[in-house]
């Protein structure tokens, strides 16, 4: 597994060395024609879902400032588009995201225009990875998500992993940190040790362990990311929503922002209790008149 995957990586780092190669159209990140006529972010409703797609697969979708100006504007849309109740972020072309666009970065600048300090804003330099949406947010991961393509992919919600992506820190090679989220999200997600491991190592890690370690949430055939991505999202808008959004919102208020067991318990309570009157009350109503007051449960059961 070990050689495996570090042929995986050599593959990597080869094709990204070589896309120094590709014409400058390609990399620029000045205006050209044929930039004004392609949409770097592709946005597409289906329904109650929406899917986001990054669209630079010359440069595996590297996120240069403009791509990442289109991205915090895509995630608006997503935000104030009240049908629009999950939505499924992907790569086009075969890969999710390499990262950040380094040939963005001029010699004078150390970080580009489109980061601002955190205090300042939710805007980052891969766009809007420091925020936290109001409705769920799928990553459908094919390829690479790595560097600051990983921290799109822990900025979502989820993440639909096919069996033959690669995960991890690769920035750590060419000595540029983490400033998109990944050192706050990552260890709230899988833990310190194993986010020092990824960290510290910018180790490749195969869909698989990402499983194991509590990095993906499924692991999917190759090919069927997207698909399956979009599949789930569907699930997940079927729910009655003031509840599902309520319990959503208070897990993340544990994970990044009581300051106590007891006043994440009061989170919980009293945004649970606003739900009960408009969802829970009516939903169990509705419930108790198709399937009577005793054996209810019993009946749900019998159908998982």
């Amino acid at each position: 597994m070990i050689v495996k995957m570090a042929a995986v990586l050599r593959h990597f780092w080869a094709r990204t060395l070589s896309s120094k190669m590709l014409p400058n159209k390609h990399l620029s990140t000045t205006p050209s024609s044929d930039s004004h006529e392609k949409e770097l972010v592709v946005t597409e409703q289906l329904g109650n879902v929406m899917t986001i797609g990054i669209n630079r697969p010359e440069v595996r979708n590297c996120v240069n400032p403009a791509t990442a100006t289109q991205l915090v504007s895509a995630f608006h849309k997503f935000e104030q588009t009240e049908d629009a109740l999950v939505a499924v972020l992907h790569g086009k072309g075969g890969c999710f995201s390499a990262g950040f666009d380094l040939k963005a970065l001029s010699g004078k600048q150390l970080v580009p225009d489109s980061y601002t300090e955190p205090k300042d804003g939710d805007n980052a330099g891969m766009g809007p990875t420091r925020r936290v949406f109001s409705k769920p947010v799928i990553a459908a991961i094919d390829g690479y998500a790595v560097a600051g393509g990983l921290e799109l992919a822990l900025m979502c919600d989820l993440r639909v992993v096919e069996e033959n992506a690669v995960m991890g820190v690769f920035c750590r090679r060419w000595g540029v940190p983490l400033i998109d989220g990944g050192t706050v999200r990552l260890p709230a997600l899988i833990g310190l040790s194993r986010a020092l491991d990824l960290v510290l190592t910018g180790r490749p890690v195969s869909a698989k362990e990402a499983l194991d370690m509590g990095l993906a949430n499924r692991v999917v055939a190759t090919g069927t990311a997207l698909g399956q991505a979009i599949q789930l999202a569907n699930s997940i808008a079927k729910f009655p929503q003031a509840c599902m959004l309520a319990d959503r919102a208070s897990c993340y208020n544990t994970a990044y922002d009581a300051q106590s067991r007891v006043d994440a318990f009061q989170h919980e309570w009293t945004q649970g209790l606003k739900v009960i009157q408009s969802e829970a009350v009516p939903g169990a109503t509705r419930f108790a008149k198709g399937a009577g007051r005793h054996g209810s449960f019993s009946n749900i059961n019998s159908k998982l």
